[in-house]
């Protein structure tokens, strides 16, 4: 009543000035009694093996938790079946014949295996470091000079040419050279570079009819070559 006397307040504006009051008193008292300081217990100390995950047994034995056995590396990959390969060692050897070889093995171990090479003997245009295949003949001994071929595509037979000791066999794919490419019905320096290039990107020629596959060499030159040519 004296707050109303001496300022002039109407009974509604007392009563909503009175409301605010009293909250702004509630909001310190609350305020006031949150933010007290409060103790704080230690937590208790927990071992290091109380968490530890339990080991699956079946873990231990290499099988995972899906019963599926962990892959284990295999044994290495070989070249040939059961990691060998078989080749013919003839010319001019100590033994020629027949050996069996590991798989990767190149010419200068068909060579050991055959007891090397008889002295004397030119190894010009035999590549040593070549790897083997399985079933290659390998001939030592060769002569490295152009063969002689006659017209019918056979070997020539005429008495000039074996009295200079001209070789009469088929040309080897494997160990022949450009030069002796050359000589060849039909192949010029330039496809005989292409069936080197052949030999060198796929390892060596393991049949005649791989003789297709060279660019250049269709059937009717195919028809030519293949009695004149041996892997």
């Amino acid at each position: 009543m004296w707050l109303q006397l001496r300022c002039g307040l109407e009974p509604r504006t007392l009563a909503a000035l009175a409301v605010v009051l009293v909250a702004a008193a509630v909001f310190a008292v609350v305020h006031f009694w949150s933010a007290r300081p409060q103790s704080v217990r230690a937590p208790d100390p927990v071992s290091e093996g109380a968490h530890a995950p339990e080991s699956d047994p079946r873990m231990d034995r290499g099988v995972d938790r899906a019963g599926t056995p962990d892959p284990s590396p295999g044994p290495p990959p070989t070249g040939g079946p059961g990691g060998r390969i078989v080749v013919d060692v003839s010319g001019k050897v100590r033994r020629p014949g027949i050996y069996p070889l590991p798989s990767g093995a190149r010419v200068a171990d068909a060579l050991r295996a055959a007891g090397g090479v008889r002295t004397g003997v030119d190894l010009t245009g035999l590549n040593r470091a070549r790897v083997l295949m399985d079933g290659e003949q390998v001939v030592v001994g060769a002569p490295p000079g152009p063969q002689t071929f006659g017209a019918t595509g056979g070997a020539a037979a005429g008495g000039a040419a074996a009295g200079a000791g001209a070789t009469t066999g088929p040309v080897s794919l494997n160990s022949a050279t450009v030069e002796q490419l050359d000589t060849l019905p039909g192949v010029g320096p330039v496809l005989a570079q292409h069936i080197v290039d052949y030999r060198t990107k796929h390892g060596g020629f393991r049949s005649v009819g791989e003789l297709r596959e060279v660019n250049g060499i269709g059937d009717r030159r195919f028809a030519d070559l293949q009695p004149l040519v041996r892997p």
